[in-house]
C-alpha cells in the first residue's frame, strides 16, 4: 500500500511553520488517539499514520529530507553507503 503523503495526512500545506505542523497533530492525535476508539482499527491505524508525519515534520533535517526525497526508504543509507566507495 503506498504511503499518504505527510502533508496531506495532517492537512496542512508545504510551507506550514511548525506550530501550525504541531496544530493540526494534536488535533489529529486527540480525534484519533486509541483510549478514545478502543477497538477501532481505522482510528488506530489514521493515528499510527499522524504520529509517522509528525514525526518526520517536525525535525527540520527530516521534514528537509522528506521534502527532497519524499517516501523513499533508507536515504541515509545511500548516502553513507555512496561515501564508503
Amino acid at each position: 500500500m503506498a504511503k499518504r503523503d505527510y502533508y496531506d495526512v495532517l492537512g496542512v500545506n508545504k510551507g506550514a511553520s511548525a506550530d501550525q505542523i504541531k496544530s493540526a497533530y494534536r488535533k489529529l492525535a486527540v480525534k484519533f488517539h486509541p483510549d478514545k476508539n478502543k477497538g477501532d482499527k481505522a482510528a488506530e491505524e489514521k493515528f499510527k499514520e499522524a504520529s509517522e508525519a509528525y514525526h518526520v515534520l517536525s525535525n527540520s533535517e527530516r521534514k528537509q529530507n522528506y521534502d527532497n526525497f519524499g517516501h523513499a526508504r533508507k536515504w541515509w543509507w545511500r548516502k553513507r553507503w555512496f561515501w564508503k566507495l
